[in-house]
């Protein structure tokens, strides 16, 4: 009789592993880590990250596509579910937001938030005033216009405040500028309280180019207290 108990203990035992391998197997936001999407996708995202985020998450400041390592996991995830719905417009971005599932969203803005990776090379702008013009901007608004500093959400430096306000330096400044067009216009507005809009439809375009020109000009990050 107790040879039998132990038989059934060890039969279901065994049942018990061959159902977590094959849950395993067909569940591939079980099965995959973040890394391997990054690097290939889920077999039902048809592009990786790493193609257009680059290897290390550093982004391909030539093609405007951001700097993910480093940003704020909660920010991340919030894009990445407002691609998903459609909620920031994106034909790139859609099909794979919406491809991966709500585990894998966390997964990979909880990567990518923890990697570190130099400044992507990018073409420099070479002309002082316009950066100089952008830091004004950036640091003190444009109080006449009823503008604010950039600098009051995204912090002195660009390093971005909680989930709300990424990180700014560190990114180009095609892919800032690019988003600084997109609140201008209306073809983006996922913002806390519609503030971007708002912001970005009091600058010309000669001042989204100043901002935008500052910010690519940081670098990934600045001793604490130093200005630029």
């Amino acid at each position: 009789m107790l040879l039998a108990r132990i038989d059934r203990r060890h039969q279901l035992k065994w049942s018990l592993m061959a159902i977590c391998v094959a849950l395993e197997v067909s569940n591939p936001a079980f099965a995959l880590d973040p890394a391997s999407i990054a690097r290939s996708g889920n077999g039902d995202a048809a592009t990786a990250c790493s193609s257009c985020h680059g290897d290390h998450g550093e982004g391909l400041p030539d093609n405007g596509f951001p700097r993910l390592a480093g940003l704020d996991s909660r920010y991340l995830r919030t894009q990445l579910e407002a691609f998903a719905s459609g909620s920031r417009a994106n034909e790139i971005m859609h099909p794979i937001a919406k491809a991966l599932s709500s585990d894998e969203r966390q997964s990979l803005a909880s990567y990518y938030s923890g990697l570190i990776a130099p400044k992507a090379p990018q073409q420099a702008v070479d002309d002082d005033k316009l950066i100089a013009d952008g830091k004004s901007i950036a640091l003190d608004g444009i109080w006449n216009k009823g503008l604010p500093g950039c600098s009051q959400c995204h912090a002195k430096l660009g390093l971005g405040v909680g989930a709300s306000f990424p990180r700014l330096a560190g990114q180009s400044s095609t892919y800032i500028g690019n988003s600084l067009a997109a609140w201008k216009d209306g073809s983006r507005g996922n913002d806390p309280l519609s503030l971007m809009a708002g912001i970005a439809s009091k600058l010309d375009q000669s001042q989204i180019d100043a901002v935008a020109a500052y910010y690519g000009s940081l670098p990934v990050d600045q001793p604490e207290g130093k200005t630029p």
